[in-house]
């Protein structure tokens, strides 16, 4: 009976460390998003650029699109913008930005700066559309389908293995659906 006293709290012991002893070896950005193969939340909010103009989701109705929530204080945004430029200009796809916690200026100058690779970019100062696609850090992306529905979320910046090995055929798949 003592022994059994002493061997509980070993086990449990135990089968914490073999938990974080698995946490090594996972990928953070491989976490699954619950809003996958659902429909993307609905927005409609003002413009960076021009407060008197509105960014709404319901715009991007019949086209495959995407959502890439940026900052001006995010260093790993300023890694993925050029990437975004280029896949911007090439890629067909429009790209709308998503100014998340951030000031007016600040977001305009961070464009003026590395480059503006949207279409349009919603202002999200309070961070509501933010939290509704359940974003907690930035970079991130959304690609949405042509029916609005959430296909892929990519956390943090994209590599180019990434856009030519899964988000290129994605977007091609979908384009032809």
């Amino acid at each position: 009976m003592r022994s059994l006293r002493y061997l509980l709290p070993l086990v449990v012991f135990l089968a914490i460390v073999g938990f974080l002893f698995k946490g090594l070896w996972m990928d953070p950005r491989e976490i699954p998003s619950p809003l996958i193969d659902k429909p993307a939340p609905d927005f409609r909010v003002a413009s960076l650029s021009s407060p008197e103009q509105m960014v709404d989701r319901k715009d991007m109705l019949g086209k495959v699109w995407m959502l890439n929530a940026f900052a001006s204080w995010c260093v790993a945004c300023r890694e993925e913008q050029p990437m975004l430029v280029d896949f911007a200009r090439t890629s067909g796809v429009p790209i709308i930005g998503l100014d998340y916690k951030d000031t007016r200026p600040a977001g305009l100058g961070w464009l003026m700066q590395y480059g503006n690779p949207y279409a349009e970019i919603a202002f999200d100062q309070s961070g509501r559309i933010g939290i509704n696609y359940g974003v907690y850090a930035v970079p991130e992306t959304f690609l949405i389908d042509k029916q609005g529905v959430i296909r892929f979320k990519q956390i943090g910046p994209f590599t180019p293995d990434i856009v030519q090995n899964t988000l290129l055929p994605l977007i091609r798949k979908l384009q032809n659906s």
